[in-house]
């Protein structure tokens, strides 16, 4: 180890890859610090993993600790686990997070029970359902963390209504970096839209993969019955998630008007949003990235904790009619979130 400021940055699932590729670029401008990369390895395959890190150009993990798979409990005590040994071997100054995964609630409370500051990106977000796993990790993340990073003026409130209003920084979304990024490359590309013979505009994406849909029979036939209202009309093109795919496999089901695909990479995933008439989703990056190339969402939960969207009017559940009259949400920044992430890390840690 050099005498570096060390930052332990640790990743496991596809969204998070997208929100620290763009730190990771802003950490390599700044002298004096150095960035260890762990990947717990919650998304494990090529499609959900290996082609981001080439994709986003982020740097390959110094750490793999190859853990997936099994229930809630098992995954996070076994990354608990791993992520010990590593930080005590490591030593890093702080620790970063991302998001509302397992991987993010693991390294949180080891990072905490060893006295390593938590710095989370992403943080303030609620959809008040705690019934959602995600949001029980992201409340405890947000209360184990010294910096806080929000992407939004709501996000900072909810904070402050639990009481935490110390280390807290409001500095944009890291994926509107990201995505302005991924524009930039894709310029002149036809990509996946020549390959699946799709027309720009003339097809609708769909992406549902959480375990309030999946893990639900009877919801998860009312979700693929509403998409497939959209499928009369248009094609539906559907990447889907190996859990979403053993649970089709398992129940039979056939998809009429649907254009089944494998995860796909950034890029192509990019491509398709741009070019689509509409999103149905349950993921809540995709709700962002569909605002941010400026394609109405309609996501397919009871609740979302990106509000802004919704009242902005690019947004809608499932259960609503219409969307509301549309606007720019403006808190989400000017591409330059993962620039104010670095230079608040420097300040508290130099």
């Amino acid at each position: 180890m050099t005498a570096r400021t060390r930052i332990a940055t640790i990743i496991g699932a596809r969204p998070q890859f997208v929100k620290a590729a763009a730190v990771s670029r802003a950490f390599r401008k700044a002298p004096g610090l150095q960035e260890i990369l762990i990947h717990t390895g919650q998304h494990f395959d090529a499609n959900m993993s290996d082609v981001f890190f080439t994709e986003l150009e982020l740097p390959k993990p110094d750490v793999n600790l190859d853990i997936h798979g099994g229930g809630h409990g098992a995954m996070t005590g076994r990354m608990m686990e791993a992520l010990e040994s590593s930080l005590v071997d490591l030593q890093p100054h702080a620790v970063l997070i991302y998001g509302d995964t397992n991987s993010t609630l693991a390294a949180a409370l080891v990072a905490a029970k060893l006295h390593i500051p938590v710095f989370h990106v992403e943080a303030g977000l609620r959809s008040f359902n705690r019934r959602m796993p995600e949001e029980v990790n992201r409340v405890v993340a947000d209360h184990l963390s010294a910096l806080l990073f929000c992407p939004t003026q709501r996000s900072v409130t909810n904070l402050a209504n639990e009481g935490i209003t110390k280390g807290v920084h409001q500095v944009g979304d890291v994926m509107y970096d990201a995505v302005l990024h991924a524009r930039a490359a894709m310029l002149g590309q036809a990509g996946i839209l020549e390959t699946l013979e799709l027309k720009p505009g003339g097809y609708a994406l769909a992406t549902i993969h959480r375990a309030e849909n999946t893990d639900d029979e009877p919801r998860f036939r009312k979700v693929l019955d509403y998409l497939g209202g959209f499928a009369k009309s248009q094609p539906v093109v559907f990447p889907v998630h190996p859990r979403t795919r053993a649970v089709l496999g398992r129940l039979g089901i056939g998809l009429n008007g649907f254009k089944l695909i494998d995860p796909v990479s950034y890029s192509d995933m990019h491509r398709l949003l741009a070019g689509a008439s509409v999103v149905l989703t349950d993921s809540g990056g995709v709700q962002k990235e569909a605002y941010f190339h400026r394609v109405p969402c309609v996501t397919m939960r009871d609740e979302t904790e990106w509000v802004e969207t919704i009242e902005a009017g690019w947004n809608r559940l499932w259960t609503v009619p219409d969307f509301l009259p549309r606007r720019v949400i403006a808190d989400y920044g000017d591409g330059k979130a993962a620039e104010k992430i670095v230079e608040a890390i420097v300040g508290a840690l130099t």
